[in-house]
Parts: structure tokens; C-alpha cells; sequence
């Protein structure tokens, strides 16, 4: 997989499993993150697997960054009628690496072009309502050693400026304390370190990575 700028971007957290039901019809939406298409295909041929039985199974996903990768499927729906409006629902939403697919089993009532546009792009709509929706964000990792009596403290401070604590490991003398800090702001950061913990608390550069940032609703 080519390495990704530093961009920020929103994806889903984890997995999510929605029903809904039109007109006899149940439409089981199931969405997932990935990091390229090669996982997203997996995850549609997973999906696809458990529900051998449906009449469709609907694809869509969107992966990487500018120009991103689109594609979608109406497996056996009328063309345009179910893997356009799912695709479209991702692209409003502003996610990438997403990947959604709506399964069907079918009621025995037609919902004719107009009606599948909607019970699809409903679908992934209702599904994504309750995903926990995270901004992606590349962050400078640091460790942040302390004494066991400042951890505390310095965690939830920490936490209260905005720098994402992403683990703890208690040690005989004392707390490591890994923390994400936004790309630009190291310098930033340690001054803001220095007078948070009066000059005790040291950091060591341990790299960059990604970092999971929850986007607030609406």
C-alpha cells in the first residue's frame, strides 16, 4: 500500500451492522473501514459469503486520497438504483476508506427504480448514523516519562489539551506516558509540557503514525 500524505481524513472507527425494512424487504447495511481496495473487496467477499442466501448484495467504497478510488456495484438491481445512491451517501459524508454493502433479501413487493434508489442510499444513511464517524489525523508519537504521583494528573491534562494519550505503561520508577502530538506542533508541545509538569516530565521522539480523532455528530 503507497504511503499516504499527511492529510487528514474521516473514516468509520469500526464495523457497524444496520437492518431496515421496505415494504417487506430487509435491507442489512454493513460498513467497515479499510485501508485500501484490496481490503475493501475482502470485506464485500466476507460479506457476500455470510449472506449467500440474499437476493443482492449492494457494493460501495471509497479509498485513499485525492484522486480517491470509487467503485460500486448493483449485483443484479437495476443499473444506477442501488450501488450509485450507496456510493453517494459515502461521498456526502466525506469518508474514505469506507466500504459499504447493503444486503437484500427480498419481500415480494417491487419498490420500482425510485423506491431502490431510496431503500439503498436509506440503508447506508442509517447505518452510518450509528457508526462513530473518526477524523484521521498524522500525529508526531512522543513518550512522555513521569513519576507515579504526576501520571495521573498529567494524563488528564493531557487528555484536556487535546493530546491524544494512546498508551500507559507502568514501569518500577515511574510512567510512560505515549502520546500523539499533531504534525507542526512539537515545539508547541514541549513548552506546553514544561509548564504542565514544571519542568519534571521529559518526552523522547518515538516516531509518527496516525491517530483516530471522534468527529462530534452534525
Amino acid at each position: 500500500m503507497a504511503a499516504r500524505q499527511a492529510v487528514p481524513y474521516l473514516t468509520v472507527k469500526d464495523p457497524v451492522l444496520h437492518e431496515t425494512e421496505v415494504k417487506k424487504s430487509r435491507f442489512l447495511c454493513s460498513v467497515a473501514r479499510v485501508e485500501d481496495e484490496a481490503q475493501a473487496q475482502a470485506f464485500i467477499a466476507a460479506v457476500r459469503k455470510q449472506y449467500w442466501d440474499a437476493r443482492h448484495n449492494c457494493t460501495a467504497f471509497i479509498v485513499g486520497e485525492q484522486p480517491r478510488r470509487e467503485r460500486s456495484n448493483d449485483d443484479g438491481e437495476p443499473a444506477g438504483t442501488a450501488g450509485a445512491p450507496m456510493l453517494e451517501v459515502l461521498r456526502r459524508r466525506g469518508l474514505t476508506d469506507t466500504v459499504a454493502v447493503v444486503t437484500r433479501y427480498f419481500g415480494g413487493v417491487l419498490l420500482g427504480a425510485g423506491g431502490l434508489v431510496r431503500a439503498y442510499g436509506g440503508a447506508v444513511s442509517a447505518a452510518l448514523d450509528e457508526a462513530v464517524v473518526v477524523e484521521r489525523r498524522r500525529v508526531e508519537v512522543v513518550a512522555v516519562a513521569t513519576d507515579h504521583v504526576r501520571a495521573g494528573r498529567l494524563e488528564n491534562e493531557l487528555r484536556a489539551a487535546g493530546y491524544p494519550v494512546r498508551d500507559l505503561d507502568y514501569t518500577a520508577t515511574g510512567v510512560v506516558i505515549e502520546v500523539g502530538v499533531p504534525d507542526g506542533r512539537a515545539a508547541e508541545f514541549a513548552a506546553w509540557l514544561a509548564a504542565a509538569s514544571a519542568g519534571s516530565a521529559v518526552a523522547e521522539p518515538l516516531g509518527t503514525d496516525w491517530s483516530d480523532v471522534v468527529v462530534a455528530p452534525g
